[in-house]
């Protein structure tokens, strides 16, 4: 399948490299030079025009940084330029409702769309284990899924138009708040002279368990290897998770949602990231 790939970041690269992995003929684009040059070493056909990267594709691919982008990239280069019978899959994490205004113009000029947000994080997206929840229409799903495979352990169909950015937002905030929790509960028992190891062993195979504490140990040294262990380098960076709380309160503020941890985590992850936003959000352990 030919396929156009638009953001090459520390996500999209990964992703557009396992599409060509796939057997996809693969158009790229980005505003970034280096960007470019790593897809082209991976096998990509590079643009650094929009328009002419979706030209005469079967699918389009985006991995944006935000709403806005997202909705003046297909505004301006995605919609009316690729083929009438592309369809489009907008894999960033963004708000709900630019998302259903995004699918809903696609839709207008005869698209079949489906966004397509992704859990994982960079090592995921370069290994091709991604995990995408899917919101769309049936018919735009089973044709997303066939490129979605590419690049993912699982694909799953949330709903309709929102659903993935939904389940994505909604899934995110619970990461937030289970991780605060986890290096508390850690520290905690540090201070009270249990060592930490002897913890994660207790607790990972408890009531305590969770993917936070049993896949992302915290603690350098403890449990499973993780960011942790590379002085919080790597993995999924603060101020992305801060981005992802943002959205998830914005939809809780709308919806008319009660989420009393989850405003309260983005209140811890909001004063940690001033200084440490780059730092992977496992780090909010050395607030404790």
């Amino acid at each position: 399948m030919k396929i156009a790939f638009i953001g090459l970041g520390n996500m999209g690269g990964g992703m557009a490299a396992n599409l060509v992995k796939a057997g996809h003929q693969v158009r790229a684009f980005d505003l970034s030079e280096e960007a470019l040059a790593a897809a082209k070493g991976n096998g990509c056909e590079t643009f650094t025009v929009a328009r002419e990267a979706v030209a005469g594709v079967e699918a389009v691919v985006s991995m944006l940084p935000n709403g806005g982008i997202v909705k003046a990239v297909y505004q301006n280069d995605v919609i009316g330029h690729a083929p009438a019978g592309a369809v489009l899959l907008d894999c960033s994490t963004i708000d709900v409702a630019t998302a259903k205004d995004v699918t809903a113009s696609a839709e207008a000029a005869g698209y079949d769309m489906v966004d397509a947000p992704v859990s994982g994080g960079i090592a995921a997206a370069n290994g091709g284990t991604l995990t995408f929840m899917v919101g769309g229409t049936e018919k735009a799903f089973a044709r997303a899924e066939a490129v979605l495979n590419g690049m993912g352990k699982a694909v799953i169909h949330a709903g309709d138009a929102g659903a993935g950015q939904t389940a994505k937002i909604c899934n995110n905030m619970l990461l937030a708040i289970s991780m605060i929790g986890t290096a508390e509960a850690m520290k905690m028992a540090e201070k009270l002279g249990l060592d930490p190891q002897k913890f994660y062993e207790i607790s990972s195979q408890s009531s305590g368990y969770c993917w936070s504490l049993n896949a992302y140990t915290p603690l350098p040294g403890v449990g499973v290897e993780s960011p942790a262990d590379k002085d919080y380098q790597g993995g999924f960076a603060t101020g992305l998770m801060l981005k992802d709380l943002r959205l998830a309160m914005e939809a809780a503020e709308t919806a008319g949602a009660s989420t009393p941890l989850g405003k309260h985590a983005q209140e811890l992850y909001e004063a940690f990231a001033e200084e440490n936003g780059g730092l992977d959000f496992s780090a909010i352990i050395k607030t404790l």
